[in-house]
């Protein structure tokens, strides 16, 4: 064996080059004319033949959004939150495996797993049914879960 003999088992594949003539036609499939037909060419991207590019054209927008290094919103936006603290949401569906008569509060909900931290607020929302009554404490109770609450028995110690 020498080193000259060496070769791979599968010979190595070109991709076509075209442009050279053969039976694709005159142009060989890159139109007529113009930077893009001819060889060696390459355009690349975003480029308009010197002319602005598209996304220069367009206004930086201002948004609500944080800038680095800075607490405050722009002034234009300084009534609007962008990053608000939504409450977690647990459905009065999920709180049916819940013993009689027992108080359901964010720390009881991270212990069953139904909440993920107690750093926000906890809102009870009234999809689904109680069978029995619940003592809720340190919650945010929807309009409708507070009726069905109510109706069953239950009580709504603070909010």
């Amino acid at each position: 064996m020498h080193l000259g003999t060496l070769h791979p088992k599968h010979p190595r594949k070109h991709s076509k080059r075209i442009g050279r003539g053969g039976k694709r036609g005159t142009t060989s499939g890159k139109g007529t004319k113009g930077q893009k037909s001819r060889a060696g060419a390459s355009v690349r991207a975003g480029f308009r033949g010197g002319d602005n590019r598209i996304w220069q054209l367009f206004p930086k927008q201002r948004g609500a959004s944080k800038k680095h290094g800075n607490k405050s919103p722009h002034h234009k936006h300084r009534f609007f939150s962008l990053h608000q603290s939504k409450p977690q949401v647990v459905n009065l569906s999920m709180l049916s495996a819940f013993p009689k008569d027992s108080i359901i509060s964010p720390e009881i909900l991270i212990e069953k797993k139904l909440i993920r931290t107690a750093r926000g607020k906890v809102k009870i929302l009234g999809t689904g049914e109680i069978k029995h009554a619940l003592k809720f404490s340190d919650v945010i109770v929807s309009a409708s879960a507070r009726a069905k609450i109510e109706k069953v028995g239950g009580s709504i110690i603070s909010q």
